[in-house]
């Protein structure tokens, strides 16, 4: 691993989560005595490699104040945005002082605290000198049709599709470029989309599978299984 190159994690947090039907962001909702969000910087801050977390906050929100994760050392609060890559960028601006160009970004969902410091691990050790980058990612045992108008018009060969994961880990200067170059581009769902816009290809890292993104309220209860069991590893 090249020890002069720094790593930083970037989580965008500024998301309301409207399908979770809660009185607050899912981010806040109680997960195993503590919140989604304080559970998944754990993790995260659990991996020595890590200069900072920049966590992107709302400038309403109104829970992340009071959190005691938020005055950690390796913490920085950058403002969100309205839209994910809006809250990455401004991650990424607040540190633009202290980042150098070849520095790794670890981009991470606020609302996946299933991720285990080994995966994020086993990211940084693949990628570190990888010329692009990637993602971790989960590749699909299930048969996958493509379908129009409610009805199949042929089959997908699983082989070839991968469920995109987080952490997605890119160099500092080339995300920064490829995120403002798409702002306000509507297919840019994932950071890995935007390097792709640039023309480069990204490498897949095979991830766990209960590294889930909390969307519904049943994924709550399955995070807590996961993690309960994860807690016997």
């Amino acid at each position: 691993m090249t020890q002069s190159v720094a790593y930083w994690a970037v989580v965008p947090a500024a998301g309301v989560g409207k399908r979770m039907q809660a009185d607050r962001p899912k981010q806040y909702l109680p997960l195993l005595a503590k919140t989604v969000i304080e559970q998944t910087l754990a993790r995260l801050l659990s991996v020595p490699e890590f200069k900072a977390v920049v966590v992107s906050i709302a400038d309403t929100d109104p829970y992340w104040p009071d959190l005691e994760i938020a005055q950690h050392p390796k913490v920085k609060t950058a403002p969100g945005g309205k839209e994910r890559a809006d809250s990455v960028l401004s991650g990424l601006h607040l540190i633009r002082e202290q980042a150098q160009d070849d520095d790794w970004v670890l981009v991470h969902d606020a609302a996946r605290p299933c991720i285990t410091a080994s995966d994020v691990t086993k990211l940084i050790q693949t990628l570190a000198e990888d010329p692009v980058g990637g993602i971790l990612a989960l590749a699909s045992h299930d048969t996958l049709k493509s379908v129009h108008a409610g009805v199949i018009t042929g089959s997908v060969k699983r082989e070839e599709i991968w469920r995109a994961l987080t952490p997605q880990m890119f160099r500092y200067g080339r995300l920064k470029t490829a995120l403002e170059q798409a702002e306000g581009n509507p297919a840019i769902t994932d950071e890995a989309s935007a390097i792709e816009l640039l023309g480069f290809q990204p490498k897949i890292v095979a991830g766990r599978a209960d590294n889930i993104k909390i969307t519904s309220p049943e994924d709550l209860a399955l995070a807590q299984f996961y993690r309960e069991q994860q807690s016997h590893d």
